[in-house]
Order: C-alpha cells, then structure tokens, then sequence
C-alpha cells in the first residue's frame, strides 16, 4: 500500500492505491475555521422591572410592567432590563432592539397559564408559514438582543401539550385526566381543551392557506402551542446562562436570523413532551452554540430549513454553524439535522459533544417531498453512552415517528421504490465524521438512501464503537470507514451493504470473533472493498446474494 498525502486549504486527500486501482479518501479539514459570529453590545444602562410595577406578589402578573421596562430601555437607546430575584408571573413578552434581558440569580420568570393571554400571530411552525400563539418570549426583526443571567424562564408548557398515555405511568395519567381537558375517544391521548382537541384532526392545521378563516384558526387556538422563545429575522442575539425549561412546543427557536450565539445555557423539558425540542435553528446564518445541556423530549440540537416547497421558495440554508461542547441527556436525537430542511444546510462544524441515554445519537432525517441539500458538515469528538437505537443514522425515509418503537408497535420497513429525480429529490452528501466513541447503541451507523439518490460522499473514521449490531449501509455511495473498531454482540453480520456503490472499509477491526464481516446484497452493489482488515476471525468473510456477486468486493 502506498499513500499519498497533499493539503488543499483546510482538506487533507488521503489516496489509498490498490492493485485494482486508486480510491480516493477524503478525511475532511485538519484545521476548521473559527467562529465568526457578531456579538450584540448593549449599553450599561438598568431599568428594574420593579421600576415599572412588577411585583412578586402572588398572583400578581407582571406582564404589563415587564413590558413597559423592555419598551423604554428600548426608547432609550438600550441596555439591561432586570428581572431581580423572587418568582415573576407574566404574559408573553416582545424583545426590542438593544434590549438585555437579564435574570438574577434566584430569578425565576414564569409563564401564564392562560391562554387567552397568548395571542394569534402569523409566523412559521415546522418549516411552513402558520398561525400559531404567541410565544412567551418573541422578537421579530429586531437587532441586538440578549437574555442573559443565572436565573430561570419557565413556559408552564404542560398546561399546553398533549399527552400519550403511553409515555406516563398509570397514577401519572389518572392525576392528568383527573386534572381535567379531554380523553380521545380511544383513551390513548390526553388535550388541554375540546378546542386542542378539535385541531388534532387536521394535518398541518394552523398552515395558512385560503380557505381558512379567521374563525377557523380561533376555535383551534388552544392546538396551535407556542415555542417559548422565538427569534425571528433578527440580528446578532446573544442567550448566555439563563435556563430555559418547560415550553408548550419547541424550547427555543432562532428563524432566519443571522449572529446567534448561545452559550452556557440549560434548556429542560419533560422527557414525555410531544414536540419537546431543545433548540432548532432554523435558515439562520452564522450561529455559535457552546458549553450548554440540553435533557429534553424531542430532538435536542436540531439544524432545520424550511419545509417543501415553501422552504425551497424560501431558499435560506443554515449556514456558517459551530455547535461544540455541549452534553444531552433525553432526547430524540442528540445532534440533528431535519427533518424540515428544504433550504438545505452546509458549513457544519460540530465537536466535543456528550450523548448519555438520547434515542439516537448523530441523526440526519428527511424524506421524498423535501428537496435540499446538506453538505459539508464537520463533525469529530463525540462520546455516547447508553444510545437505545442508532449512534450514527442517516435516513431518508423519515416517517415522523418517535424513533424507538412503543412496547407492542411493529413498524414495517419503507417500500423500496426509484422515483424520478426532482427538485422533491432531498440530497446528503460530503460529511466528514471522525473520532466517535459509543459504548452501547442499538446499531453503530445506519445509512440510508433512495434508489434515486444515494446518500454520498460519507467519511467515517476514528469510530470506538460497542454496540448490539453494526453497520448497516443502504442505497449508499462513495462511504469510507477507516482506521475504526466497532464490536458488536449480536450475530448480524459485522458490516452490511445493500446496493452500495464505492464502499471503503478500510482498517476495520472488530475485537473477536463474528459469524459473517461483511454481508452484499443488491445487484446494483459495486466497488466495495476491504482493505487492511484481518478476515481470519470472521466464521464467513463474505456473504453475497440477492443480486449482489461475489466480484463486487475486493478484498485486500
């Protein structure tokens, strides 16, 4: 073997040539750039919401007063509005430019109950324009914001979610139902109200389109939950200490604004919360996230980018985004980009991140009907314990499920159909994951693509990997898997390939003995190869069939 090396810009080409030729392997940047992501700069001025009337008394809601602070500190060219400590109940808030909203340690900052105090507004849910409630907190076009502090913004999310039966103990159901809001008429879920209820039976119900009247979104007001902080078209936002918990839907939402930075925060929801996400950045440009924990009831971390044809109309990727040495506790997904990711996502660089106990780890969603395209994402240093399904998936085929099944739920696999290639046709293509470390996942990595587009140009390497099973690469293209030790406990076969196209493994040890390395199946599979991998420990090298020929795969 030998190897040729050679820098261009921030990548390193690494040529492995073969006697059967040369493949290319491409490990990603040696160096990647740093943040370049504006911080706001806010005056020293300090308006004390107490100034303005707001009072900690109980029962007092100091909506009206916390607003007035926000509006003059605003009026007055910027500054601090302080929230002093002692428990604070308001009505949802509007940030303003130049505005800080810091919060005392001991500061707790609690959200209505009523949700006649939440407003309709338009703005954009799961990547589509829609009507929804007003957020708790919610700046729009707005430019120099911050909400900082050591202190607490809870949303009272639970008097807004529906709940599954599933996901709660017994005495923990009787005690909701018993609280009041409504059963379904199956028993299996539990509404605030017969007006959350009715909205269930629409798909995308608060979409706006022309048929639906002002009336209509009102007598499904109480479906439509708010995200408890909403950024929409601002600038340079900084979210530093505060713990953000307890929201209606999504935790915290920058939409299509550019310069975020959020550091050292605490995001916490019920790890039952349906839509319970932690962050989700969404077509924003230019984002730092860093040294913050998230234990939430969704996907934790999520890149997204609009959805269908809205979101390609749209066209405005995530772009320009370092997310770096932040833990997960319960979620979905770990670090997550999609499913809603139309507009397409591309500079990624992720490092130095802690799963312990998400559903899966790595994840990357979408499905036919999306379009976009995500591409160059940087990913290295990342530990993970405890993962119930996959600790790296790519899938294609995302069905809007909870990954991991419910006790009893038997879910069939997609049909494997090719379909003409669209603007519907979504593509990921040129990640470059290095240094992994997972001990004990449902599956190693699972890659998933379309017959009509592959998923290309994957670059795995550095994995220390413990898991049941290991890895799985279906309708897959230009994939390498290099200088990695994956051991599994299962007899599935170590690595399984199905119509994969230029499929490296290259220096994969496996720690014992297995009954099958690596299983082919496809008559489109070709040009996989095996390389530097000592076979003699595998009861069966190589299994070929369904399509697949033995002359697909060099071993060398």
């Amino acid at each position: 073997m030998r190897k040729n090396m050679k820098k261009i810009g921030w990548m390193t080409v690494v040529a492995v040539c073969l006697v059967s030729g040369t493949i290319s392997v491409v490990c990603g940047q040696d160096t990647w750039p740093e943040p370049d992501v504006r911080l706001p700069v806010f005056k020293t001025d300090t308006f004390d919401i107490r100034g303005f009337g707001a009072s900690d008394a109980p029962g007092f809601v100091s909506t009206a007063a916390i607003q007035s602070a926000i509006d003059a500190c605003h009026g007055q060219g910027g500054g601090v509005v302080l929230i002093p400590e002692g428990v604070w109940s308001s009505g949802p808030l509007s940030l303003r430019s130049g505005v800080n909203l810091h919060l005392s340690r001991h500061a707790l900052l609690q959200f209505s109950r009523d949700f006649n105090d939440y407003p309709l507004i338009e703005t954009w849910w799961e990547g589509l324009p829609q009507v929804r409630r007003h957020s708790p907190i919610r700046a729009e076009g707005q430019q120099n914001i911050g909400i900082t502090g050591e202190g607490v913004i809870d949303g009272n999310g639970d008097a807004w979610r529906y709940v599954k039966k599933a996901k709660m103990t017994d005495s923990q159901w009787k005690n909701l139902v018993a609280s009041g809001g409504v059963v379904t008429p199956d028993g299996k879920e539990w509404y605030p109200s017969e007006s959350a209820l009715k909205g269930r039976q629409y798909q995308d119900a608060g979409l706006i389109t022309p048929d639906k009247t002002k009336t209509f979104f009102e007598e499904i007001a109480d479906f439509l939950r708010p995200n408890l902080v909403v950024l929409e078209r601002c600038e340079r936002i900084l979210l530093e200490g505060v713990t953000f918990q307890n929201s209606g839907a999504w935790n915290i939402h920058p939409l299509m604004s550019r310069d975020v930075t959020i550091r050292n925060i605490t995001v916490r929801n019920p790890w039952y919360s349906q839509n319970g996400d932690g962050l989700d950045i969404e077509s924003c440009t230019n984002v730092l996230v860093e040294g913050s924990s998230f234990d939430v009831g969704d996907d934790a971390i999520c890149v997204k980018s609009g959805k269908g044809t809205h979101g390609r109309q749209l066209g405005m990727p995530t772009e320009n985004l370092w997310v770096r040495n932040c833990t997960v506790f319960h979620a979905h997904g770990g670090f997550v980009v999609g499913s809603e990711m139309s507009g397409g996502a591309r500079n990624l660089y992720v490092s130095g991140l802690t799963f312990i106990g998400t559903d899966i780890g790595l994840r990357f969603k979408t499905t036919r009907g999306r379009g976009g395209v995500v591409e160059d994402v940087y990913i290295r240093d990342i530990y993970m314990k405890d993962i119930p399904g996959e600790a790296i998936l790519f899938d294609m085929y995302y069905e809007a499920k909870d990954p991991i099944p419910a006790a009893g739920e038997v879910r069939q696999p997609p049909k494997a159909e090719t379909l003409p290639v669209s603007e519907e046709t979504p593509q990921f293509r040129n990640f470059y994951i290095a240094n992994i470390h997972c001990e004990g996942a449902k599956k190693a990595v699972f890659i998933r693509g379309l017959p009509e587009m592959p998923i290309r140009g994957i670059h795995l390497s550095g994995l220390r990997m413990k898991t049941a099973a290991g890895i799985d690469i279906q309708e897959g293209a230009a994939i390498t898997v290099t200088e990695s030790v994956v051991e599994t406990t299962s007899d599935e076969p170590l690595a399984y390939v199905l119509n994969g196209r230029d499929v490296v493994f290259d220096a994969l040890r496996y720690g014992g003995r297995v009954k099958t390395l690596l299983h082919v199946q496809g008559e489109r599979s070709k040009g996989v190869v095996l390389h530097n991998i000592d076979t003699s420990l595998a009861e069966k090298p190589l299994q070929a069939d369904h399509g697949a020929a033995e002359t697909a795969v060099k071993m060398n």
